[in-house]
């Protein structure tokens, strides 16, 4: 296993080793369209759970899981062992992970809520585990302003590989006379044999690299008081909206492309595989803009492009796959740059802490900022699947809606993603860390870890 624990480099990472770190991200983002897409319609559709119990344990778990991500950071930012840091963690949520997806994929019909508390507590936790150790990991892998631009494009690329590898079961399911409950449990089996490869191979061929050691000093509570400042309240905020848009669409996402446009399930998915397949040159192109125009810009315009595309889903014929291509196709490319974004300026957030304080914070600031995720993802279930059900929506198998029903599911998967998107794009209007700004912090931050390489202090 490739190990160097050394200070990061300075100088721009190889494309291959980019490459074999971002597989770790393969796993992740699947399990995203798996659980978040698939999985809810299927407990609350075939599994026969009602919407309302789905939705609310959801959101309670979701908030229950909000302090975890930050005990897991303060965890990981102390962890300095011969086997390395992020290494360590993100082999131990592994396991973690497949156990619970075991457990949810292939849950028994009509399940008690608490079952389902248990194994979405479970899962959230491995989740957390690889998510935080794989961005952490990253923030220290990449060093330079633009570089990390290219480092988590490539993840989100990579990630949309995965994503479009979980989207191929049902689509190819429907093809092979396989139902959709069956093709939803395959999805749970692909997840829990892809996660012990892709975590494996990332581990074992990147290095990691520890930051010098300053000389140990007391703990203050003070130091902690990073949390508020405004860079990182705003990048909080930004990450909640632009999960919450996203994650409300994908709550609907089904019920919408099948009773609102009249797609088959089969349709809706080769649709979704599209927007899903166009992160690809999105998060790609989305990374070139930003070295042309800065993260903090290059955020604003994709999600005003986002919401634009969005709403042209509206202008396009019913059950039409081919009118409705463009329209995914740009909606996707423009998403992809949402996350990228804001995991590459937490980066520069996290090389301006460790500046500032000599200590390294970086996991809890990934931490923090995916609370903003959880409370988002809680609120996109757990408002949207209550809300349909009470304005006389049926999701289950074969059942008719009503016009109004229709149109309220309708209002209810265009509005609430743009209007949340379009906020998160306004959260970093003036952002100050620019390229100038994190080069200058960048350099002062070299020239200590070599002072305190050369006095031993590693």
């Amino acid at each position: 296993m490739t190990q160097d624990l050394r200070s990061p480099s300075p100088g721009p990472l190889s494309l291959g080793r980019i490459l074999t770190f971002s597989v770790a991200n393969l796993p992740i983002a699947a399990l995203s369209i798996a659980v978040f897409v698939y999985l809810p319609p299927y407990f609350a559709g075939h599994l026969g759970v009602g919407m309302a119990t789905v939705g609310g344990v959801w959101m309670l778990v979701r908030l229950i899981d909000i302090p975890i991500d930050v005990i897991l950071a303060l965890m990981m930012d102390r962890t300095r062992t011969a086997f390395g840091r992020y290494r360590f963690w993100m082999l131990l949520g592994a396991p973690i992970l497949m156990i619970a997806l075991y457990k949810l994929f292939m849950a028994p019909h009509g399940f008690p809520a608490s079952y389902l508390i248990l194994w979405l507590l479970v899962m959230y936790l491995g989740n957390s585990i690889v998510y935080l150790s794989t961005s952490a990991w990253g923030a220290t892998l990449a060093t330079l302003y633009h570089e990390r631009s290219r480092l988590f494009g490539m993840i989100t690329a990579v990630g949309v590989v995965g994503a479009l590898m979980v989207l191929l079961i049902p689509i190819l399911g429907q093809s092979l006379g396989r139902s959709n409950a069956q093709s939803v449990q395959t999805m749970g089996w692909f997840l829990i044999g892809l996660i012990p490869l892709a975590v494996g191979v990332a581990a074992w061929r990147t290095p990691e690299r520890l930051v010098p050691k300053p000389p140990k000093q007391a703990f203050q509570f003070s130091d902690y008081l990073v949390l508020l400042k405004p860079d990182l309240l705003r990048l909080f905020l930004a990450q909640m909206a632009l999960t919450l848009g996203p994650g409300w669409m994908s709550a609907l996402y089904l019920f919408f492309f099948t009773d609102s446009r009249g797609f088959t399930v089969q349709q809706a998915s080769i649709l979704l595989a599209v927007y899903i397949l166009s992160g690809i040159p999105g998060a790609l192109g989305t990374a070139a803009l930003a070295r042309r125009i800065g993260k903090h810009h290059t955020l604003m315009v994709t999600t005003t492009a986002f919401s634009l595309g969005l709403f042209a889903i509206l202008i396009t014929p019913k059950a039409n796959l081919v009118a409705s291509l463009p329209t995914m196709i740009w909606a996707g490319a423009m998403a992809s740059g949402f996350g990228l974004m804001i995991q590459a300026m937490l980066a520069d957030i996290g090389d301006e802490v460790r500046l500032t304080q000599g200590k390294e914070r970086i996991s809890l600031l990934y931490a923090v900022n995916a609370l903003a995720s959880k409370i988002a993802a809680a609120f996109s279930i757990g408002l949207t699947f209550p809300l349909l059900q009470r304005l006389g929506y049926n999701p289950a198998e074969g059942a008719v809606n009503s016009p109004a029903a229709i149109g309220h599911l309708t209002l209810a998967f265009i509005a609430g993603p743009i209007v949340f998107v379009m906020l998160g794009g306004a959260c970093v209007i003036g952002w100050r860390l620019d390229a100038k700004a994190q080069h200058e912090i960048r350099g002062a931050l070299d020239a200590r870890d070599a002072e305190l390489e050369r006095n031993g202090a590693a």
